[in-house]
């Protein structure tokens, strides 16, 4: 791949038609934060730091049975759109995008790795999925790690284990979230009991983006808080065979309860977002996000049959401000970008109706 902008051509491998837990688990992901021993963090390096922790992780990757299935992208040579779209695809972390200095990212075609170089971090590397694949994730990402740590020394500590910028990475260095559609908990102001059980199993609740964002279109990303003190696989355990099923069973409740109490209500939501989706002449992102959360809703309770999951699934990307303008191939304003949305949107209902 030449250009990051063929990315949208197609959706990442995250993002496909996986209805898993009902629809209710969008993806999995895991994170491992590492230093290179011999160098400050990154807050402490020099710009000729930047540039060797770069030449020696990029050399590291390329040099291991890794090297032909990345392709690999200066960050600090792209545009502000290049770097806003790989955050759109959950590729970098918006404070990535948003940094200065030498700085990129190793990724494979499909989108399920991405390994950011002088992101918080000297190397972070990023397994996703669709759909609840904790252990997937989980044994792709520590070969991964393996095979790096064959050629580079990780700065490590016996009693602490990895040695991170951010304190509560410290040890195992892992994050390990998933992304959870929970439009039916929001609708029903039961939000809190997840908020509440994410406190109180030492959890993080954060929006479509990660750390510093609002959940946008009732997406929400748990992920853990604390890496030390427990084995990587104790973490993901606890994630497939305790968090996500106990968050997923709310959902389910309350989608029960609003099927029983309120679905008028519900099936009004539902058809009020295909209609404006259908004939808005002008529509902003977030505005976009919600009506979209509420056709996937529909599909998934059985409301609904006009559309399909790929199709909100691509909306779901292609919609996004970066991504829209890369498809048009136009540089727009906020009030152009909503008309091109609202266009773009017509455009693909009812093509998909023709077919």
């Amino acid at each position: 791949m030449d250009n990051v902008t063929e990315l949208v051509s197609g959706r990442g491998d995250w993002l496909k038609s996986v209805n898993s837990e009902g629809g209710i688990v969008i993806s999995s992901r895991i994170r491992l934060a590492r230093n290179l021993g011999g160098f400050h963090f990154l807050s402490k390096c020099s710009q000729q730091d930047r540039d060797e922790i770069q030449a020696l992780i990029v050399g590291a990757i390329n040099s291991s049975a890794l090297g032909g299935h990345f392709f690999y992208v200066h960050l600090d040579n792209m545009g502000p759109l290049e770097r806003q779209l790989l955050v759109e695809r959950h590729l970098i972390s918006r404070q990535h995008a948003e940094a200065e200095g030498p700085r990129g990212v190793a990724l494979v075609g499909d989108e399920t790795v991405a390994l950011m170089v002088n992101e918080e971090d000297h190397l972070r590397m990023q397994v996703l999925y669709g759909g609840l694949q904790l252990d997937k994730a989980w044994q792709r990402i520590n070969q991964l790690d393996d095979q790096l740590e064959e050629r580079l020394e990780f700065a490590f500590h016996e009693q602490f284990g990895y040695l991170t910028a951010c304190p509560t990475n410290i040890g195992t260095g892992i994050r390990v979230s998933v992304m959870m559609h929970l439009p039916a908990l929001k609708i029903t102001g039961e939000i809190e009991r997840v908020f509440r059980a994410a406190k109180d199993m030492h959890l993080a609740v954060r929006g479509l983006y990660g750390e510093g964002t609002e959940a946008t279109g009732d997406f929400y990303q748990i992920s853990n808080q604390s890496t030390l003190g427990k084995t990587e696989e104790e973490i993901v355990e606890e994630f497939r065979d305790l968090v996500v099923p106990r968050i997923t069973e709310y959902e389910v409740q309350a989608r029960e309860l609003l099927t029983k109490q309120k679905s008028t209500m519900i099936e009004d939501k539902v058809w009020r977002a295909i209609g404006m989706l259908k004939y808005a002449r002008t529509i902003s992102t977030e505005e976009t996000l919600l009506l979209l959360s509420h056709l996937r809703m529909g599909l998934n309770m059985g409301m609904l049959n006009d559309v399909d999951l790929d199709t909100i699934n691509e909306l779901f990307l292609n919609t996004q401000q970066a991504h829209l303008q890369i498809i048009t191939g136009q540089r727009l304003d906020g009030e152009q970008r909503s008309k091109l949305r609202a266009d773009y949107i017509r455009r693909r209902l009812s093509n998909h109706q023709n077919n």
